[in-house]
């Protein structure tokens, strides 16, 4: 078969969002039309899986640059600080032993079960990620997925009036509940300070508008913390109701991309101590031009 005979098939996994994208070798570069297909999928279903992907980190991110440029990790404990274009997320250590679960590195990654949108804390939040399937748990250890989008979308049309021009409080440090925040401070390089973003963001390419909130977001710019707390909380209940979540179940090889102006995501957990489970994520940043974020004053 030709580059010019490969035509994608998707799939939808979810009546509200989410597909499977087939007929793709990610290793291999991609004709130009055949990308585009997967970039319109990506903005119309928010969540693309792609099965039996033979992936190293090299076309991992080749295949994430051709929708923008790649955020490289903050240097930290659970990276071994050491910043990269590829975010090893991961219980397995250096040696090839299952770590264990008093190890720093694995109390860290226990916010990564926590709804939230990566790097909504910072200026310029994520535009996609794209985590492959390295090595996964026989049972457990899924990836959920919530659509903010169809959350948004089902919202009453006063409510949608109420919170459409307002602005968000984005920290690292308020989705510290499941950690141990001293050790986080400790162990941060430097300081992340508090930036805003939209509450309601409208996708630039087909001008659908969703929600945008999470674990980092932790108050709204000119309502007074207690009101805005439970708004959040409000909202954050709202999306992640079972119409609007899908379960990733993982199988090795596959490679999951999502849409983080438009989706929370979250992690769960397994039995660390028995199952090895690796996952090597790229993460494409967004347009400072279409986020209209700025650190919060």
């Amino acid at each position: 078969m030709s580059a010019t005979d490969i035509a994608i098939r998707v799939t939808p996994l979810h009546p509200l969002f989410g597909a499977e994208v087939a007929g793709v070798d990610l290793a291999r570069p991609l004709p130009d039309a055949v990308f585009e297909d997967i970039r319109q999928a990506f903005n119309e279903h928010q969540v693309l899986v792609f099965r039996g992907q033979a992936l190293d980190d090299e076309s991992q991110i080749a295949f994430s640059r051709r929708f923008g440029p790649l955020e490289k990790t903050e240097p930290h404990a659970a990276n071994n600080y050491t910043p990269s274009h590829v975010a090893v997320i991961t219980n397995v250590d250096e040696n090839g032993q299952i770590m264990q679960l008093t190890d720093k590195r694995v109390i860290l990654r226990t916010r990564n079960e926590q709804w939230h949108s990566d790097s909504s804390y910072k200026p310029v939040s994520a535009m996609a990620s794209l985590l492959s399937g390295r090595e996964v748990p026989p049972i457990e250890g899924d990836t959920e997925f919530a659509t903010m989008r169809g959350a948004y979308e089902a919202l009453p049309e006063a409510r949608r009036r109420q919170i459409d021009d307002l602005i968000g409080i984005h920290q690292v440090e308020t989705s510290m509940k499941s950690v141990d925040a001293d050790m986080f401070k400790r162990e941060a390089k430097r300081p992340l300070a508090p930036v805003q973003h939209p509450l309601v963001r409208r996708n630039p390419v087909n001008g659908r508008k969703s929600l945008f909130v999470g674990a980092h977001a932790g108050g709204i710019v000119g309502m007074p913390e207690e009101e805005a707390r439970a708004l959040l909380a409000e909202l954050m209940a709202h999306c992640t109701q079972p119409q609007f979540v899908h379960t990733h179940h993982w199988r090795q090889g596959d490679l999951v991309m999502w849409d983080n102006r438009c989706t929370l995501h979250r992690a769960t957990t397994f039995d660390k101590a028995k199952y090895r489970r690796t996952l090597h994520r790229t993460t494409v940043a967004g347009l400072p031009e279409a986020e209209g974020a700025q650190t919060a004053g």
